[in-house]
């Protein structure tokens, strides 16, 4: 069992959205930049915080030859983890981690990502809401990157395109489905009345 995350997966890769994911994200409360500090947090290796501008940030993103994780900001001292990744189909993935949050900052967590999906130039192609980290994140990767019948176990959302959503449905009867705009459609387990 891991942390609660939400990954995120982008059809494309091929046009950076840097800017225009800081305001959708901005819009929930979450900032790009570090209050005190002014400007984005990058994670070295060791897991220390690197200052950089949102430009370079936004510049190394673009290049997509290695993965980089960032920090989104509530305040100065509570913030999420965000892990970009890069897939040989030229699919972004991007993993949150809702470790260490109050359940309100993991809906705005949450909120800003169903927001993004809508609002940004880029295909969404699945997001996995996972609040206790049920499954591994990297589990997903075959469902949803290489239409695999196998998946993990369910977790508490997942907002998904064709076909990973008729897989779902068939191999899980206990989910129901909506409409979420953007050829997507959110998926959960059917609550009894």
């Amino acid at each position: 069992m891991t942390d609660g995350f939400i990954r995120w997966y982008r059809e494309s890769a091929a046009t950076p959205v840097l800017a225009e994911q800081a305001e959708v994200f901005g819009a929930h409360g979450l900032a790009l930049a570090h209050p005190a500090r002014g400007a984005a947090v990058v994670l070295d290796v060791e897991g220390d915080g690197v200052p950089m501008s949102r430009e370079e940030l936004g510049r190394l993103l673009g290049l997509r030859i290695a993965s980089l994780t960032v920090n989104w900001w509530f305040s100065a001292d509570v913030d999420v983890t965000d892990e970009f990744l890069y897939e040989p189909l030229g699919c972004e993935i991007q993993t949150l981690w809702l470790d260490g949050l109050t359940p309100e900052q993991a809906d705005a967590v949450e909120a800003a990502v169903i927001a993004a999906t809508t609002a940004l130039p880029v295909p969404t192609r699945a997001v996995i809401v996972d609040r206790q980290g049920a499954s591994d994140p990297a589990d997903w990767d075959s469902a949803v990157l290489y239409d695999g019948d196998g998946t993990p176990v369910f977790p508490d959302r997942v907002l998904a395109r064709e076909p990973l959503t008729r897989t779902l449905l068939r191999s899980r009867p206990g989910l129901r489905g909506e409409e979420a705009g953007g050829d997507l459609t959110l998926l959960a387990p059917a609550r009894p009345l």
